[in-house]
């Protein structure tokens, strides 16, 4: 999986294909991916996601409404000629904020070929975590759903969540990218 890890982005993209039931994702615990992480805040946690998934980060606009679409999609936007869905994370994963400020930011992101922009509370920085930094996330009974957890870092005295986005973006609740079969 280092390799992968270390890949440009369109052999990436091809390992995932080619690895059966992966959705590629990238394995928890001891062997869970080092590299670049940018990390961003949803209430009071701060995550981190693989920096390769980020195309551009934006300031939140109001994205134009769909009639009948869960709470959690805000809508979409017209991103230079592409129409974006809007996900709010904030909803999502069931976080306390879910105001609109001046920090709060649209993470476009690039999953398997398609744009999707996540709204967050706000980005603090990229992060470079060597392997040793990274532990398994926490193990939790099934009604805890951590299939999008790939691990936790602790950096200083801050501690980071460490996300699969494109496993939760391909999930089949968001039905916004076939899942790879």
């Amino acid at each position: 999986m280092d390799m992968i890890a270390e890949a440009p982005l369109a052999t990436r993209q091809e390992a995932d294909r080619a690895l059966p039931g992966s959705r590629g994702r990238v394995p928890t615990g001891a062997s869970a991916a080092h590299g670049e992480y940018l990390t961003f805040r949803l209430g009071g946690e701060e995550y981190g996601i693989d920096i390769l998934r980020v195309q551009e980060i934006r300031s939140y606009e109001q994205p134009t409404r769909i009639a009948n679409s869960p709470s959690f999609l805000k809508g979409v936007v017209n991103l230079r000629g592409v129409i974006v869905p809007i996900i709010d994370l904030r909803v999502k994963l069931g976080c306390d904020s879910a105001d609109f400020n001046a920090f709060t930011v649209v993470i476009v992101l690039n999953i398997r070929g398609r744009v999707v922009g996540a709204v967050v509370d706000s980005v603090s920085d990229v992060l470079e975590l060597s392997r040793d930094a990274i532990k398994p996330a926490p193990e939790m009974n099934n009604q805890v759903d951590m299939s999008y957890l790939t691990g936790i870092a602790n950096v200083g005295d801050r501690m980071l969540i460490l996300m699969d986005i494109q496993a939760l973006m391909s999930s089949a609740d968001m039905g916004l990218i076939d899942s790879i079969g």
